[in-house]
């Protein structure tokens, strides 16, 4: 009688922590959601690669978590990022897309930074991007050297000082000395075109992919509704080979060595790209666990296919790799930074 007591006793301790232990495996996202805060309006190509990402990346985290996206627009995403670095509880169920400029504004001090950019915990990053500058094309502004001689600059629409729309124009009047007259306070990109075709602005600067992916661009490259003046990249795009690059037209200017200095630290927003971040804190192996799936998403063959249905181009870089030039970014000397505050007007 004592020896099955014992038995029972036994078996029923092991039980218990057979029962404990399997506990203890619960994948920690098995049940839960993960929310993906967007900097920028529904509607947006930020939200376009945001949902996209939704739909695959919890099938590569285990436990299978449900994803939602929240739209969180306002002041070029600066909004969405005080919002992820302060508010939200770094537990790895709160990740946001932000622009990937949003350095230039902690760099030159602005007052209505709260975050610390190289202390975002970096996921990943879906595409790096190149930019390129349209102008309307029934304007007086026909080439680069038509904006350098203007009496009247023309105005060209923006959501805030770290989207392309306002960094890229401004960096042409450092490097170029072009004249624009840059108007900020719009939501989104879409807000932007449509008051380009309004007349209330006449230009913007912003992704060519997006350029090459969505209307109204393609109606406008139809109806030759614009012109390209002016792209970015180290080389010519080959779906605008007529457009000048940055670079080639520094030479063209003999822009000074400083000048070149700045453009390599502006531009390096391009290499960011689209990124995923989370608050500063997340543990390590939450963080880990998000950046291996992200990486196993942008390389999924149903992810590639549907991307490539939607005409969202993938070229991804690491969450270590962006950690790496986040840092590299903000550690800037005086005069750089006090040549991007001149050029941000700060």
């Amino acid at each position: 009688m004592k020896l099955t007591t014992k038995l029972v006793v036994g078996l029923v301790f092991f039980l218990l922590l057979g029962s404990s232990h399997l506990h203890a495996q619960v994948p920690f996202y098995q049940g839960k959601t993960i929310t993906i805060v967007v900097g920028n309006p529904a509607g947006n190509v930020y939200d376009f690669y945001a949902r996209l990402l939704a739909e695959h990346l919890g099938k590569h985290i285990p436990g299978n978590p449900n994803f939602i996206v929240q739209n969180m627009p306002g002041a070029g995403s600066i909004i969405a990022a005080n919002y992820l670095y302060g508010v939200a509880k770094p537990d790895g169920l709160t990740i946001a897309s932000i622009f990937p400029a949003l350095y230039f504004d902690q760099l030159v001090g602005r007052r209505e930074i709260q975050f610390d950019w190289a202390k975002f915990t970096w996921i990943g990053n879906p595409v790096k991007v190149n930019h390129f500058l349209y102008m309307r094309a029934d304007t007086p502004y026909k080439t680069i050297e038509d904006i350098r001689n203007a009496k009247e600059p023309p105005k060209c629409g923006a959501t805030g000082t770290a989207s392309t729309a306002y960094y890229i124009p401004k960096l042409m009047e450092e490097t170029l000395r072009t004249k624009f007259n840059i108007v900020t306070g719009y939501q989104g990109g879409s807000d932007i075109d449509l008051a380009v075709e309004k007349g209330e602005v006449v230009c913007r600067a912003f992704t060519i992919d997006a350029y090459f992916a969505r209307e109204p661009f393609h109606t406008w490259r139809k109806k030759k509704f614009v012109l390209e003046l002016l792209q970015d990249a180290t080389k010519r795009d080959e779906r605008m080979p007529h457009v000048p690059t940055i670079y080639e037209l520094m030479d063209q200017y003999r822009t000074p060595e400083s000048g070149r200095r700045l453009t390599t630290v502006i531009l390096a927003a391009g290499e960011v790209g689209r990124p995923y971040v989370g608050p500063p804190g997340m543990p390590a192996e939450r963080l880990q666990i998000l950046r291996e799936a992200f990486m196993k998403t942008v390389k999924d063959p149903g992810f590639l296919a549907e991307a490539k249905k939607r005409k969202l181009e993938i070229g991804p870089s690491s969450g270590e790799e962006l950690e790496t030039l986040a840092k590299e970014v903000i550690a800037q000397p005086p005069d750089v930074i006090e040549r991007m505050r001149k050029l941000l007007g700060k």
